[in-house]
């Protein structure tokens, strides 16, 4: 399930290519065919394993590519003070009271774009922070 979040890191398997001027990934998830059909596949997870024939395997997953993101450690930096910053924003002291003091809050559609910048041009973009 956060296998699509590190997919595009060095740490990664596969080989980054340059596509159209930007760097990527090759990203196959484990219930994709390529996947599955491997002597020592993941058909098994699906329980597919009884499978005899390609034809026969019944993908849940997909193969493609996915923008490259660099190192692993910056990824985990962002996602480390993004926490931080959550437990300083409800008063939570661990994680213990991170799991049992926050509050749902529903926000609308018109919410969140109204709560993203706005009338600025973003001149420096930062590690966290996406427009769409």
């Amino acid at each position: 399930m956060i296998g699509s979040l590190f997919a595009g890191t060095e740490e990664s398997p596969g080989d980054v290519e340059l596509y159209q001027g930007a760097s990527y990934k090759s990203y196959r998830g484990m219930g994709s065919l390529g996947a599955m059909a491997e002597r020592h596949g993941s058909a098994d997870r699906y329980f597919q394993d009884a499978a005899t024939e390609l034809e026969k395997l019944v993908p849940e997953g997909v193969e493609g590519r996915v923008p490259y993101k660099g190192s692993l450690v910056a990824i985990l930096q962002q996602l480390a003070g993004g926490l931080r910053a959550a437990m300083g924003y409800t008063g939570s002291h661990n994680i213990t009271e991170m799991r049992t003091r926050p509050v749902f809050v529903r926000v609308t559609a018109a919410g969140i774009r109204e709560s993203h910048v706005h009338d600025v041009s973003i001149t420096k973009e930062a590690p966290n922070y996406r427009v769409s």
